[in-house]
Order: C-alpha cells, then structure tokens, then sequence
C-alpha cells in the first residue's frame, strides 16, 4: 500500500495543521522538559535523508527527530554514492525502497523532485525543501513558534520581507497561513516580489514602515548572495538601507511583535545585529520547535494518526 507524504502545506486542511501542530507542541514539551518518552514509537523503522543541498537546520533537526523517536538513519553521503556514477535520483530511491526503507527526506535544487518520487515510490517522501517551490516542516515549525507566542491565530497579521521570488519558506507559510486564517503581506525589492504571490492570496505592500508597524509577526527572508550577481539588487548595502531591519525600523514595531528567519541570517543585511540579538526576537526558538515539529511529521507519516 502506497504511504502518504509530506510534500506541501497546500493541500493540508485546517484539521490536519491543528493536529500536526497538537503533536508538534506535545514533542516540544517532552524535548524541552528532557523527558525521555515512554516508547519509542518508530523504533525498528530506517529513515533515509537525501540531501543535494547543504543544510544545518533541516538536517540535524530531521536527525535528531528520527533518533528521538527511535528510528534509525542510512547515513547516505550522497557524494559517496552510486549517483556520482550517473545513477538518477529516482533510481536510488528505489534501491532504498528495495531496501525496506520506510521513508525518505529529500532536499534538492529542483523544484517538484519530492513530489515526484513520491509519485513513482510506494513509501512516503518528505520534502525538506525544493528549489524555490516549498519547504513544508519550515511552515510548521514557524507556525509552532508563532502559536507559542499568541495561542491563537486568528486576526494575526505576518509581514514577510525580503526575498519572496526565491523562498521556498514564503510559499509553504502563505499556503498554511491563508488555510488557518491569517493575514499574510509580502513586501521587498520589486525584483524580488513577484506578482504571482498576490494571485495565490498575500497582499503586496510598498510602504514596510507601516506594514511593519501593522505587523504581529514581522518574518525577514535572507537576501541570497548568490543572486546578488543577476541584477535582483543594485547592492546589498542598498537592501540593508531600504529593506533591513535595523534600529529604527525595530522600534516601529508593536510591543508584542516577534521577529522570525528561517536562518541562515546575513547579519548586516537582511537584518542587524541589534534585531538579531532583539528581546522579540524568535529566531532561536524556531530553531528549537525544528526538532519537535519534524518528530509530528514522522511520527503522523509512520506511527498513523
């Protein structure tokens, strides 16, 4: 029998967000409270991580997820492996799955590759990210962070700022956010907003003083250095002057406003140290609820609901 997967926030119901958020903040209470768990619900399952992009978080969060639920990893160095040879994705995959694998996480630099093993496997695929198209346990994981701090979501109003064009992370929060009721505005370089985020539901804005201060939830996106060089930006002392959150802006912001990033941050850039290190800020908790919300992830793909 072909095992679901967890490859975009789009098609979940406001159901299944509440129940993955219910078990994010159950692990995140066992984690934080270092309680052992009682059984080790995935114990005797193998999780295969193949990641074609480098990565921090994501990686070692999946990890320690899967080892906290007693799972076991495959420590595939993709590097190491036979796709160095010409061997495609696919194919390794279906090794894995020969292999009695129960299931995969996948990051790549295509867009649609997750969805599309998951269409040729039989066990679930997760998707720890896809070129520009969506990272769905970085949209739980914020989520979380953000129900911790309000309780609710109702009337909340998230500014995303920065690099939409590219942010996997933008489309996979807008996509939960709008299913849970929230108000979502983009604002950035007009490069790097596209106009296709207002057709999927975000309002874009120009003024970011005023949206900043309308915010509940300010979310600042890395500007990629890598892009820098294709003309999406005159100048990354430019970004840091109209766009960054510094001082000034941070002290327009609402007394119970967070500050979320995906990470890794350009300090300096996209925001300053000051809002880095700022009371409000929630970058270091987002980091913590990683584990926990991709412990749900695992545990509602392989342990059932």
């Amino acid at each position: 029998m072909k095992g679901r997967s967890f490859l975009s926030t789009a098609n979940l119901s406001p159901a299944e967000l509440q129940q993955l958020l219910s078990l994010s903040q159950n692990y995140c209470d066992v984690n934080n409270n270092h309680r052992l768990l009682p059984h080790k619900l995935l114990r005797g399952k193998m999780i295969a991580p193949l990641f074609f992009e480098a990565s921090t978080r994501t990686k070692v969060s999946f990890e320690r997820a899967a080892r906290n639920l007693g799972a076991d990893l495959v420590d595939l160095q993709i590097g190491a492996s036979s796709i160095i040879k010409g061997e495609s994705v696919l194919e390794t995959a279906r090794t894995l799955q020969a292999m009695a694998i129960d299931a995969l996480v996948v990051r790549h630099a295509s867009s649609g590759l997750p969805a599309f093993l998951a269409d040729n496997l039989h066990i679930p695929v997760i998707n720890a990210g896809d070129g520009w198209h969506e990272h769905p346990t970085q949209a739980l994981l914020d989520l979380l962070t953000i129900s911790q701090e309000f309780g609710s979501f109702a009337g909340l109003n998230v500014l995303f700022l920065g690099d939409i064009r590219h942010s996997r992370v933008a489309r996979s929060n807008l996509f939960a956010m709008q299913t849970l009721g929230i108000k979502v505005r983009m604002a950035g370089p007009p490069t790097l907003v596209p106009p296709e985020m207002k057709a999927l539901g975000a309002e874009i804005v120009r003024d970011i003083d005023q949206a900043a201060a309308e915010a509940d939830v300010v979310y600042l996106l890395r500007i990629q250095w890598e892009r820098q060089q294709s003309g999406f930006v005159s100048s990354l002392s430019e970004y840091s002057k109209l766009y960054g959150m510094d001082e000034e802006r941070l002290a327009l912001l609402q007394s119970h406003a967070i500050l979320l990033h995906p990470g890794p941050a350009n300090v300096g850039v996209e925001l300053s140290a000051a809002a880095y290190a700022w009371p409000r800020s929630r970058i270091e908790a987002q980091v913590n609820n990683g584990v926990a919300a991709r412990m749900a992830v695992l545990h509602w793909l392989l342990a059932g609901d």
